[in-house]
């Protein structure tokens, strides 16, 4: 009787162990059909996707250095023997010239993922505009997956830099389809700044605490493991992806609207200067991340540790430049431009007090300086990448996020490749002098984009720039609305009315958008 009572108790405590999950199951369902809740979860897959991308960029950098002079060490150990009858003076030079080949391999090594992010944008953009962002994402993530995995067993120079490349054109299909498909999620101003402030804040992490996780697990468990753990969180949130959205299911992409060429976007002079602030911003971090270890070492005598956790506290002031633009952004949207303007000035003036730094402890305030106002501009200037959009453009925002990302990606090409030579022919100190200048001189640009609020979402400004008749119905159908519309905007006054969501102005017009061009995209 006590063997039937416990099978019997374990019959029951199963079933209602299996009724659990189903309601669990049952409950995900409902939120995933929930607009409102499959955005948050859109949200999240996006920002793991970022935080891989990021993580897989700086992994690297305590890595590579030392494998490939253990290699490298390898290599020329039988050339060593069979010079070591000669000169020691010879000797020396013979160093001297592996060291400034190897050094010439690692900084082209970095700078391959954003040279080849580079050139593959343009066409990711416009690829993106046509078939929406959920399939581009997923090739993001299937193509950072394999190239994880080559970097995980590459033994050989070439197969790294293989590596390395391929990773460029996967974040060149997932970063901008991330970014792009959360701009187009998040519809209000207000909430389309919180989410992309929530994505950058995923981007500093993985920038950041990608150098001590990937030194600490090459020095304990060997060059394997940290990228094999980064492959398996890859592979779950393409996993996610192919769950929640289910890309090759979806039908509604042929009622997408038409986006607009990227030329044209390139060549809009708003959003051409949000582009140059966007390159500017970042041209201190990307150059200081491959000279500042060997400047640190040299004037300072750091220690390993010191060098490896240099940008970690710069995590912090990060994520508090996104939290207070997000929050300033909401009550005063008109100001973007000022806040990008004042991040550009914190970053100039932090680059030129870089030098001046005697001691690690004295080093960090800087780098956070320069942290904090690029949160300011990233924080600011994105969301006005899609305003501008939607107020001057076609709603599809693949193109213009493939700009964006083309100006982040020159700033990381020319690092790891100009800033050394900058260092080797003037000095650190001329390096960081020169980029905080052009960061102050560059700051006054963004007054272009005060006038961004009194913008009308009547297109008149597009209109100007069109430099041919309306092509495809889509077009057609919003020029005539946009010429009924006129009327009722020519008496708005100056600037639109502004509530605690952004403006109604463009929020009706959006939502006009919305049903000339179908059902919700999802």
């Amino acid at each position: 009787m006590n063997a039937e009572g416990g099978s019997s108790g374990l019959a029951k405590s199963a079933a209602v162990k299996l009724s659990e999950m189903g309601e669990r199951t049952k409950k995900l369902g409902t939120a995933m059909r929930d607009p409102h809740g499959q955005r948050r979860i859109i949200l999240v897959i996006v920002c793991i996707a970022l935080l891989l991308d990021n993580m897989l960029y700086m992994v690297i950098v305590p890595i590579i250095p030392d494998y490939l002079a253990d290699l490298e060490n390898e290599q020329s150990e039988h050339v060593h023997e069979m010079m070591h009858t000669n000169s020691s003076a010879n000797s020396t030079i013979q160093d001297k010239s592996n060291k400034d080949n190897l050094d010439v391999q690692i900084g082209v090594l970095f700078a391959s993922k954003a040279i080849l992010q580079l050139l593959v944008n343009p066409l990711s953009g416009t690829f993106i505009d046509r078939v929406g962002y959920d399939i581009p994402l997923l090739i993001g993530l299937t193509v950072m997956f394999v190239s994880t995995c080559i970097f995980a067993f590459g033994e050989n120079y070439a197969t790294l830099f293989a590596a390395r490349s391929l990773q460029g054109l996967g974040s060149a299909f997932a970063d901008t389809s991330g970014i792009a498909m959360i701009a187009d999620k998040y519809t209000e101003e207000s909430e389309r700044s919180k989410a992309l402030g929530i994505a950058l804040a995923f981007i500093s992490f993985g920038s950041l605490v990608a150098p001590p996780f990937g030194g600490f697990l090459y020095e304990f468990v060997g060059k394997k493991v940290p990228f094999i753990v980064l492959a398996c969180i890859c592979l779950v949130d393409g996993l996610m992806l192919l769950t929640v959205i289910k890309p090759f299911s979806n039908r509604t992409r042929e009622n997408m609207p038409v986006g607009t060429p990227i030329y044209r976007l390139m060549i809009d002079p708003y959003i051409a200067v949000v582009a140059g602030a966007l390159t500017v911003c970042n041209i201190p971090l990307a150059f200081l991340e491959p000279t500042i270890a060997n400047w640190m070492e040299t004037t300072m005598h750091s220690s390993q540790w010191e060098m490896g956790i240099t940008w970690l506290p710069a995590f912090f002031p990060h994520v508090l430049g996104v939290y207070i633009t997000v929050k300033l952004a909401a009550k005063h949207p008109h100001l973007q431009w000022f806040y990008g303007a004042l991040g550009m000035v914190i970053i100039g003036a932090s680059s030129c007090t870089v030098p001046a730094c005697k001691t690690f402890g004295q080093l960090i305030a800087p780098l956070c300086g320069i942290c904090f106002g690029i949160a300011l501009v990233d924080t600011a200037l994105l969301p006005t990448l899609a305003f501008l959009v939607d107020v001057r453009h076609v709603s599809v925002y693949g193109s213009v996020y493939a700009i964006a990302d083309i100006s982040y990606s020159v700033a990381y090409a020319m690092g790891p490749i100009v800033a050394g030579q900058i260092v080797h022919n003037n000095g650190f100190a001329q390096l960081n002098l020169g980029m905080g200048l052009v960061n102050v001189l560059y700051a006054p640009a963004l007054l272009l984009l005060r006038n961004v609020c009194q913008m009308k979402p009547s297109y008149s400004e597009r209109d100007n720039l069109l430099e041919e008749a309306p092509q495809g119905l889509y077009d057609t159908i919003k020029m005539e609305e946009r010429k009924a519309k006129k009327k009722n905007y020519s008496s708005a006054g100056n600037c639109l009315p502004v509530d605690e969501n952004g403006f109604d102005p463009f929020r009706a017009q959006r939502s006009v958008s919305e049903e000339s061009s179908g059902p919700e995209y999802t």
